[in-house]
């Protein structure tokens, strides 16, 4: 069972997709701006996020950049979730740093599909490191802290 949070300005679609979600055995919440999302995210993280990618206020594309720039929310998965049909506009999202693009109205099997498939590339993974101790690691600068020599007299 996941953690899911949709944020889309249309509440009967973030409804329907929550449902969609709950049916499918995920735990699921949903909100109606980039704001309201961004606020959650501090409250408790999920294990994904769907983002509509066009709404008023901070856009999913502005969210997007903004969790990706974050020390805590440059790893959480992202689905774009949009009515956009424009090839360009999936680009966009990809390139922003989103995982995969739902386009609306969506299939619901698919959209549980895409869902379990962005989880099980992330389920590997180690939970969630913040971003100055990733980069530490990875670059080989930070030292394992080993527990201190015990003496024996």
């Amino acid at each position: 069972m996941a953690h899911i949070l949709i944020a889309d300005d249309d509440e009967l679609i973030a409804e329907l997709a929550s449902q969609t979600l709950i049916d499918a055995g995920h735990a699921c919440g949903w909100v109606t701006s980039g704001e309201a999302a961004w606020h959650l995210l501090g409250k408790r993280r999920p294990d994904i996020l769907l983002l509509d990618q066009d709404m008023p206020g901070m856009s999913g594309v502005t969210m997007l950049r903004k969790m990706r720039g974050s020390p805590e929310y440059y790893d959480l998965p992202v689905i774009m979730f949009t009515a956009m049909s424009g090839a360009q506009d999936e680009s966009q999202a990809i390139y922003a740093g989103a995982q995969d693009y739902v386009r609306k109205p969506y299939d619901p099997t698919g959209l549980i599909n895409r869902v379990q498939r962005v989880l099980s590339r992330h389920r590997d993974r180690p939970r969630h490191t913040d971003l100055q101790t990733y980069l530490a690691r990875s670059s080989g600068m930070e030292r394992e802290t080993l527990p201190p020599a015990r003496r024996f007299i």
